[in-house]
């Protein structure tokens, strides 16, 4: 009897760690930094860079995934036209910050890299600036409603830390659209 008690403590203690491992890599809350290309666009585009902070939470039964996101960047896009005098003011049109709020499904592939498709709201902010040479006036700021969708692939680096790519578009209103690819670094929680 006193072997078989035995062989069933050291079964249970050599598959602990095991258990221990089991726990999926993608679940639970996770916050971000996240930096990359942003091209905006209406009658014309200029590129800049985009940066900003995201948070979400994910659930993960097994290859599959499912979660909610929320981010807020900013951007350094700014378009001008003029020549800052009197006779030709120099106008200016600047992003302004972008909030986003939306979901993510996605498949786990090898066990550490997940490929995502997203799709949500998100509302972008819009200076516009005039200069005539004898100082600057902003001329107002507008807020932009609009749909983003996007795709991506997020590695686990470690057990509670990952990088990440995407790609996404965003279309708003007033024939404003906006094409970003950013990278991102996070940890899990």
């Amino acid at each position: 009897m006193r072997s078989i008690v035995v062989a069933a403590l050291l079964a249970a203690s050599a598959a602990a760690p095991a258990l221990a491992q089991d726990r999926a890599p993608f679940t639970g809350a996770r916050v971000e930094g996240l930096a990359g290309w942003d091209r905006v666009q209406n009658n014309g585009h200029d590129d800049g860079i985009q940066y900003g902070l995201g948070a979400g939470y994910d659930f993960q039964t097994g290859m599959g995934l499912v979660g909610i996101e929320a981010e807020a960047a900013d951007s350094s896009v700014k378009q001008c036209a003029g020549a800052s005098t009197l006779a030709s003011p120099r106008l200016c049109a600047k992003a302004g910050r972008d909030l986003y709020v939306g979901g993510r499904v996605g498949t786990v592939v090898g066990g550490r890299t997940l490929l995502y498709a997203k799709a949500g709201y998100t509302n972008a902010q819009a200076k516009l600036t005039s200069n005539d040479g004898t100082g600057q006036v902003t001329l107002g700021k507008t807020n932009l409603d609009g749909v983003r969708v996007g795709a991506g692939a997020e590695y686990a680096v470690g057990p509670n830390s990952f990088v990440k790519t995407e790609y996404r578009y965003s279309n708003y209103e007033n024939g404003f659209s906006r094409h970003q690819v950013v990278a991102g670094f996070g940890f899990r929680f």
